[in-house]
């Protein structure tokens, strides 16, 4: 990989800010959001009202805890602008979520909105040392999805040179990487792997790229596969993470430091929370994150439930920032397999599987009902030497998988080995699981 830099901040006076500074700008901005939000958003008021919260009531940051949490039905149920707090007239820019389950989940912008957006992108950039010398290839998909607007702008505002070429046309891709000589790849994970098997297929060499790093974000990945994908490109892989109801890529990244994501707290509060009883936990524990955003404009969000599971990490970073990091999320609350009374994250799986030599990175778990049991097969695709080599080596694989994936999550798998490209691949973000409960209920 290359050599490590000390790593940039776009706003080094902000990003290192002292504790008790932060704290005090947040509580202002807190207070803030709220006035907006009772005032200017029915859905905020009759909250509020309903759990007898007056907006003047937040006194002091530890006051957050008082106020009702938001969620994804929320959005659903005052489709499409009931959650906006300013007129169509001040919103100049739309996005929306696929919108795969129910109505999408629409988010609208002011002019400052975006600016802020572009300096939050600005930051995840200039934290992976991406600088106006760079060529950013994006092969995040343009359109209502927030990703590649969201960060070809914070891109502009760095003062690269940006490449939207959006996501799919693999071959495509892989020629303009080449051709265009870029230096920096901002995708999904699982289509960097993706992209770097195609590479290997059409037999570039990771010299003949000029690509020195690589931010990836949109779906939870493990350490084990950043560093295959640091190994094949022979680049700095580094997170961010970000959510469409909050604002979109740029509520936390990655430093080189790669131990954990800064939270970019001046502009987004966040809480970790027991995802069943909701009662906010100590720092540094496991949870669900909830986040307040403090400078949004036209969408105020208060303590929003991600559903994603992780926890924040309060120990300074070396790279200088101040802001609390928060560790790779391990899943979703609402992604959270239940298999036998055990809860089970695809991440943990993957885990497993990437830690174990001749395993692809490219798997599908399916969970079913035998009688009124659960059963979980993991489908995972191995090297063309395993698959084809005689069936006491692959007997041995199988047994070694079961016993891993056993002793990381505490049940038991069926483990299929398949030839390598059967499974499918994504160019955006993966779907790995096929839960067939669903269409086979328990009988009572």
């Amino acid at each position: 990989m290359p050599s490590t830099n000390l790593t940039l901040m776009w706003e080094p006076q902000l990003e290192s800010m002292e504790r008790s500074e932060l704290e005090s700008l947040q509580l202002q901005r807190l207070s803030e959001t709220v006035q907006r939000a009772y005032h200017q958003v029915p859905h905020y008021r009759n909250l509020f009202e309903e759990n007898a919260i007056a907006p003047d009531s937040i006194q002091s940051i530890q006051d957050i805890r008082k106020l009702p949490f938001t969620v994804k039905d929320h959005f659903r149920q005052n489709y499409p602008y009931g959650m906006f707090a300013v007129p169509m007239r001040d919103i100049v820019r739309i996005h929306s979520s696929s919108g795969t389950t129910g109505k999408p989940t629409v988010v609208g912008y002011t002019r400052r909105d975006l600016d802020t957006w572009s300096t939050l992108i600005a930051r995840l950039l200039s934290a992976s040392n991406v600088t106006a010398d760079d060529v950013i290839q994006i092969a995040f998909g343009y359109g209502l999805f927030t990703g590649g607007f969201g960060l070809h702008y914070g891109a502009e505002k760095v003062g690269a040179s940006v490449i939207p070429i959006s996501s799919g046309n693999t071959q495509k891709q892989l020629m303009i990487m080449k051709d265009y000589l870029t230096t920096a790849l901002i995708c999904t994970p699982s289509y960097a792997m993706f992209l770097a098997e195609a590479m290997e297929q059409a037999g570039i060499r990771r010299e003949d790229l000029r690509l020195r790093t690589g931010l990836f974000g949109g779906e939870p990945w493990t350490d084990q596969m950043r560093r295959q994908i640091e190994e094949r490109f022979n680049i700095h892989a580094t997170d961010n993470y970000g959510l469409s109801e909050v604002m979109g890529p740029g509520v936390a990244c990655e430093c080189l430091e790669k131990k954990g994501m800064h939270i970019n707290e001046d502009h987004f509060y966040p809480e970790i929370i027991d995802p069943v009883s909701g009662e906010v936990l100590p720092l540094g524990e496991m949870g669900e994150l909830v986040l307040t955003t403090l400078t949004r404009e036209a969408l105020p969000v208060i303590r929003y439930r991600t559903r994603d599971m992780t926890r924040l990490i309060p120990e300074p970073c070396a790279c200088g920032r101040s802001f609390l990091r928060m560790e790779k999320p391990s899943g979703r609350s609402d992604d959270m397999l239940i298999i036998r009374g055990v809860n089970v994250f695809p991440t943990q799986i993957e885990e497993v599987l990437c830690s174990i030599e001749g395993c692809e990175p490219h798997y599908k778990l399916v969970v079913d009902r035998q009688g009124s049991l659960d059963v979980l097969e993991v489908l995972v695709e191995v090297n063309e030497h395993l698959f084809f080599d005689e069936m006491k080596k692959q007997n041995a694989l199988v047994k070694r998988i079961q016993q891993e994936i056993r002793s990381m999550v505490g049940v038991s798998a069926t483990v299929k080995l398949v030839e390598k490209k059967t499974l499918e691949r994504f160019e955006g973000k993966s779907k790995r699981v096929v839960d067939k409960r669903i269409q086979h209920p328990a009988q009572g």
